[in-house]
């Protein structure tokens, strides 16, 4: 092996195990998706609570505003916390957030969706890119949760049921902050659960089953998107 080949090698290896040093370090906050408490496979057939047979393909929402409390007051908030969880990409639901630490945790806060400033700052860059199909326009925004799939209930094309939540501007501010009590060191990673079986569980598929802009009905499906976090 050549002395070009050797260093190669000796940086990769160096590389990886800082990577792997600093993974092992960080405190993550792991989402999981789910149906009826149970992972949630795309294109499955699953019944709701309405008895709905009904398959998910598109789960896609951004988780913005982290904020780590600790049982001694003190808060840790991460800058730019923007991240967009998509079903397609399963490592996007493993959200890096701060070190590792003996201190408790008592609460884990989040906002679903995106605050009305960065929304009128227009399309930006990384999780917020316009290419991952989650911005409407100037005028409406960024979509907070997209939840694209389809049922026989549906007397749509396909039968195609499509929900894009957003708005930013009243009475239609969408954006919805979730607290979870977690009340354990900050040594091991915070898990929360996304059941999509609550979110079905309000709707009749027949009646409502596209909501594509801002308004009334988008709030009222924002509302019943937040049911779905819970720690694990």
């Amino acid at each position: 092996m050549t002395k070009k080949a050797l260093y190669v090698v000796f940086l990769f290896m160096f590389c990886f195990q800082v990577y792997s040093q600093s993974k092992n370090d960080s405190l993550y906050v792991n989402f999981r998706l789910e149906f009826n408490k149970l992972p949630l496979e795309l294109n499955k057939k699953y019944i709701s609570t309405n008895k709905d047979t009904l398959t998910i393909e598109t789960f896609k929402c951004y988780i913005s505003n982290i904020q780590v409390q600790y049982s001694d007051k003190s808060v840790f908030i991460p800058k730019n916390s923007y991240h967009l969880l998509d079903s397609n990409n399963p490592a996007s639901f493993e959200i890096p957030v701060t070190k590792k630490g003996n201190k408790m945790i008592s609460r884990i806060t989040f906002d679903i969706g995106i605050d009305s400033l960065t929304n009128t700052s227009g399309a930006l860059s990384g999780a917020l890119d316009p290419v991952n199909g989650m911005y409407w326009t100037w005028q409406s925004g960024y979509i907070n949760m997209k939840i694209e799939g389809s049922s026989p209930s549906c007397k749509t094309r396909k039968n195609e049921f499509q929900f894009h939540i957003g708005g930013y501007l009243q009475p239609n501010y969408a954006l919805q902050q979730i607290k979870l009590e977690w009340d354990k060191k900050a040594d091991s990673d915070i898990n929360i659960a996304i059941d999509l079986n609550s979110f079905f569980s309000n709707l009749e598929l027949r009646e409502t089953n596209s909501v594509m802009n801002p308004g009334k009905e988008a709030m009222k499906l924002a509302g019943f998107a937040t049911k779905m976090f819970y720690v694990r």
